[in-house]
């Protein structure tokens, strides 16, 4: 099944990005380490293109332990910005910009995208608490042994607590943003994308 599916891949149109020089100009890696990031690319997707399934195996490599699926088909929403059903280098790169390079206020902006699932421009106490349990899932019971069964709930109704400011039972992006700038933890933990490259 998965050598049909590997020769489909390849068969569908191998995708060449834009130009270097555009994508250099529109992130913040240089020429050079764009071209390392698209022979890695090009390694793991070599039609040029990811879809959800092979996001997804990439993905829960880096979590054996704990079930990524769940998170990996939200992160690979956030980084499909068009919606496409695929993922191209350009829009790996410009995700991976932002987390890696962008400004405080970039991260927190694609973050606040990640967590609002339907795109409505809010997050409500469902969605958070959708991304929450993946985020335990893929930990795995490894990471968390002695979690009770409602931490998510727990965690998801601290998280409303702190950011709904004005207790409307949504968090805005504005609400968002000032309150994970308050709050050192979140701030640090944001810190960490920088020291990665």
């Amino acid at each position: 099944m998965d050598k049909i599916e590997d020769e489909l891949e390849m068969a569908t149109v191998c995708y060449r990005p834009e130009g270097l020089e555009q994508l250099e100009a529109q992130t913040n890696f240089s020429k050079r380490e764009l071209q390392v990031l698209y022979r890695g690319f090009k390694n793991e997707c070599p039609s040029g293109v990811v879809n959800e399934d092979t996001f997804k195996q990439i993905y829960s490599q880096f979590f054996p332990h704990g079930d990524a699926s769940m998170y990996a088909h939200y992160l690979f929403n956030a980084f499909d910005a068009a919606q496409s059903g695929s993922v191209k280098f350009e829009d790996f790169v410009a995700a991976l910009s932002i987390l890696l390079r962008g400004t405080i206020h970039e991260k927190l902006r694609w973050t606040f995208n990640l967590y609002d699932l339907n795109k409505d421009g809010y997050i409500n106490k469902e969605e958070m608490m959708d991304i929450v349990k993946a985020i335990y899932d893929m930990m795995g019971k490894y990471t968390y042994p002695v979690l009770k069964d409602d931490a998510p709930k727990q965690h998801v109704d601290l998280f409303f607590q702190k950011m709904d400011k004005n207790k409307d039972g949504v968090v805005t992006l504005d609400e968002f943003i000032d309150s994970c700038q308050e709050d050192d933890n979140i701030m640090r933990s944001l810190q960490l994308f920088e020291n990665v490259m």
